[in-house]
C-alpha cells in the first residue's frame, strides 16, 4: 500500500489493535521482539515516515510521527519504543547524511522498510553520550571499528546499526563520529542478557559491534553536531510520545473502572471520581507538554537548534515527561486500588508502571539535571 502523511494515525491505530494489543503482554511476559506490531508497521510503510519525500518517504513532522507513536504505546510500549528509536536514526541520517552513499541507504529504507538501531552507549565510559573509547579507523577509502556496546535496542532484529566512535586513533574520547554499519561489513555478538522490569519487549541486550564499510558510510557531520541539533532533542520528544501513549493508557483505564463503579449505583458518585479528575488534568498538563514541544521542534527558526535555550528546553522535557508519567501512572493505580494491583485484571496497572519507571533512567535524569545546571550557569536569556 501507498502510505500518505494524513493516513498515518489512523493506520498506525490500526495496526496498534490488530497486532500490537493482542500480543503486548507476551511479549511482556517473554521479553521477545514484538515481531507481529513491527511486521505490521513496515507492511504499512510507517518506517519511512520521517524519510524525506525526494528520496521516496513520507516527510513526516516530528509531531506527526510522535502522534502515531503514542496511539502505538497505548498499545504496547515496547513496540512504540523501537519505533520512536528506528524513527530517532531516520532523523539523523535525514538531517546529516549528506554523501550519495547515505541519501542512496535512505532512500533504500523507505524502499524496503529497513530497521535502523544505534550504539551510543559503551562499555567503560558510564554511559557518556559524547564520550567513546572505540576509534574508526580508516585506510584506503574503508573503515574498520570495533566496539563493546552496552545496550543495542533490538539489535539482533535491525537491518542497520548507526555506531558512534572516536574519528581516529589518536582522536580524543569527544572527537566523536557517527557511522552507519550495515550487512555484510557488520557483526554483532550478544554479551549480555536482557531481563528488566519494563520495556521488555525493546530486546536492549549488550553486544559486541565489529563493522567494516566504506568511508562514506560516516557521517561527515561531527557528532556533536548531530547530538546538539537533532538525536537528543528528537529522542527527547519521540521519547515523550511514547510516555505520553502510557499515561493515556493508564488515564482510560482509571476512567473505565470509575465508570464501571458509577453503573453499579446509579444516582451516586464514585469515591474516586474527584480522583480521576485531578488525573486528567495531570495527563493533559503532560500532553501539552509534549505537543509543544515537538511543534517547537517542527517551527525552529534558522540556528535556534543550536542555541543554549534550545538545549535547556528539551532535556527538561524529558526529565518533567518522565516524572508526570510516573506520577499518572500510579495515580491511575490508586484509583483503580486492588484491580489494577492484579495482573489477572482488565484493569492492570502492572505493565504501565514497571515500563513507566524506565523513562527517568533513559539517559538517566540525574545526569541531564547536572548538564542543565552546568548550561543555566552560564545562560542568559535573550
Amino acid at each position: 500500500m501507498i502510505l500518505t502523511r494524513g493516513e498515518m494515525r489512523e493506520v498506525v491505530a490500526k495496526i496498534a489493535d490488530e497486532y500490537a494489543l493482542p500480543n503486548a503482554d507476551d511479549v511482556d511476559r517473554q521479553a521477545r521482539f514484538p515481531i507481529e506490531a513491527i511486521d505490521g508497521l513496515k507492511s504499512a510503510g510507517v518506517l519511512s515516515a520521517l524519510v524525506p519525500p525526494e528520496l521516496g518517504g513520507l516527510g513526516a513532522t516530528l509531531s506527526e510521527a510522535g502522534d502515531s507513536i503514542a496511539v502505538l504505546s497505548r498499545r504496547c510500549s515496547s513496540s512504540a519504543m523501537i519505533l520512536a528509536m528506528h524513527h530517532l536514526q531516520v532523523a539523523c541520517l535525514a538531517a546529516h547524511g549528506n554523501n550519495g552513499v547515505l541519501r542512496t541507504y535512505l532512500a533504500d529504507v523507505a524502499d524496503r522498510q529497513l530497521l535502523l538501531a544505534s550504539a551510543t552507549t559503551e562499555v567503560g565510559v558510564g554511559g557518556q553520550l559524547r564520550t567513546s573509547r572505540c576509534a574508526l579507523e580508516a585506510s584506503g577509502g574503508r573503515f574498520r571499528l570495533e566496539k563493546q556496546a552496552g545496550v543495542i535496542s533490538y539489535g539482533a532484529h535491525a537491518d542497520a546499526v548507526l555506531a558512534t566512535c572516536r574519528s581516529g586513533p589518536d582522536a580524543a574520547p569527544s572527537d566523536q563520529v557517527l557511522v552507519l554499519c550495515v550487512p555484510p561489513g557488520l557483526e554483532l555478538e550478544q554479551t549480555t542478557e536482557w531481563d528488566t522490569l519494563g520495556f521488555r519487549g525493546t530486546c536492549s541486550p549488550g553486544f559486541a559491534l565489529r563493522a567494516e564499510g566504506e568511508i562514506d558510510q560516516v557521517l561527515t557531520d561531527p557528532f556533536g553536531d548531530i547530538a546538539g541539533r537533532t538525536m537528543l532533542p528528537v529522542s527527547h520528544v519521540l521519547w515523550a510520545f511514547v510516555w505520553l501513549g502510557l499515561a493515556s493508557a493508564a488515564l482510560t483505564k482509571a476512567r473505565n473502572y470509575i465508570q464501571g463503579e458509577a453503573r453499579k449505583n446509579p444516582g451516586s458518585s464514585p469515591a474516586g471520581a474527584p480522583r480521576l479528575a485531578e488525573l486528567a488534568v495531570v495527563h493533559q498538563q503532560l500532553e501539552s507538554l509534549v505537543r509543544m514541544s515537538a511543534q517547537r521542534f517542527d517551527q525552529r527558526a534558522d540556528g535556534e537548534d543550536q542555541s543554549m535555550g534550545f538545549a535547556l528546553s528539551f532535556n527538561s522535557l524529558k526529565v518533567a515527561a518522565s516524572t508526570l508519567l510516573v506520577d499518572i501512572v500510579t495515580r491511575a493505580l490508586g484509583i483503580c486500588g486492588m484491580a489494577g494491583y492484579s495482573q489477572t485484571s482488565p484493569f492492570s496497572m502492572g505493565r504501565l508502571l514497571r515500563d513507566a519507571h524506565g523513562a527517568a533512567l533513559m539517559v538517566n535524569n540525574d545526569r541531564i539535571l547536572g548538564d542543565n545546571a552546568q548550561l543555566l550557569l552560564i545562560y542568559k536569556e535573550s
